[in-house]
């Protein structure tokens, strides 16, 4: 193959690399809140963590485009779904595409290995990076199929747990009880990114095999679970408001506030009920950054409240 600059240039949009400042997002939220518990930060840590978290994100794009061809030669690319559209219009990049995704996961878990060795790390943290792995590789590569068989959506929700996990785990060394309980409130908000990323591709999901809760009950019902998630986001938020676990400088009540961004969307777009692709497509757009808003403004928020405080 003749890697040109032009090809080059399509390697890259086949990694859609957009989409790595929603795991970035994340990563920093798990990692803010780990500094707000005490937690040494450690730039070096902070950066490796976020390498090995890239790389299996990276991976999963690579992988998705290389098992999803056939569902995605019936799919439009948008701005937040539909694939790169790149191994459709270039199949020869496909074997490439393939095996990149491989060596980005053996990347990613040989670096968690070293990581957990030089930091003197419990062997779980590794376990733990080799578990996340594993979900990107089935997500759409057979024996397992996990978008094929009608478990897309649960396997996204564990991104809202793993992604701030990963930066959690990466400067406090563990994780425990309040950070789950955290992450109650940041599922739901995944829930409404999954959501809103699937309802854009329905029908070419359904000629393309995929089984989602969008292809199964179509997009009425997906931006109702928009609206509900929204609202749930919310309500775990103040509820964590009134537990103890937590530092008393961090007020949740702020970050259900936040969360009122989707949840109003949300609602604008139960009252709308768009059912056409291109209304939907655009409603659901909408939705999806009004995640990424919430999550730039927990990290604000966060890190105010580090260096108003600790600095």
């Amino acid at each position: 193959m003749n890697y040109n600059k032009n090809t080059l240039v399509k390697i890259v949009k086949l990694g859609r690399p957009q989409f790595l400042c929603g795991g970035f997002l994340l990563f920093s939220i798990g990692a803010l809140l780990a500094v707000l518990f005490n937690a040494e930060f450690v730039l070096g840590k902070f950066i490796v963590g976020y390498i090995i978290l890239s790389l299996a994100h990276l991976a999963l794009h690579y992988s998705n485009d290389y098992f999803d061809i056939a569902a995605d030669r019936y799919l439009k690319p948008t701005a937040i779904s539909g694939g790169s559209g790149v191994l459709v219009r270039n199949p020869q990049l496909r074997e490439f595409s393939k095996w990149f995704a491989v060596a980005l996961i053996f990347s990613s878990i040989t670096l968690a290995a070293v990581f957990t060795v030089i930091f003197s790390y419990p062997v779980w943290f590794f376990l733990f990076v080799v578990f996340g792995n594993f979900l990107v590789w089935f997500y759409s590569a057979p024996p397992i199929k996990l978008s094929y068989r009608g478990f897309a959506e649960i396997s996204n929700i564990f991104n809202g747990i793993l992604l701030p996990a990963m930066g959690y785990f990466t400067l406090m060394g563990t994780l425990n009880a309040p950070f789950l309980i955290f992450t109650i409130p940041i599922v739901f908000l995944q829930l409404i990114f999954t959501i809103g990323v699937e309802i854009p591709d329905m029908e070419g999901d359904k000629l393309g095999g995929k089984i989602t809760w969008i292809v199964s009950r179509g997009r009425e019902f997906g931006f109702k679970l928009i609206t509900i998630s929204g609202l749930l986001a919310a309500i775990s938020f103040l509820i964590i408001s009134i537990t103890k676990f937590y530092p008393a400088i961090l007020d949740f009540r702020i970050l259900a506030f936040f969360a009122l961004i989707p949840l109003s969307l949300g609602i604008i777009g139960l009252l709308r009920n768009p059912v056409d692709k291109e209304s939907a497509t655009k409603l659901a757009t909408i939705d999806v950054s009004s995640v990424f808003v919430v999550a730039i403004l927990i990290n604000c928020y966060f890190t105010y409240l580090i260096t108003t405080y600790n600095g």
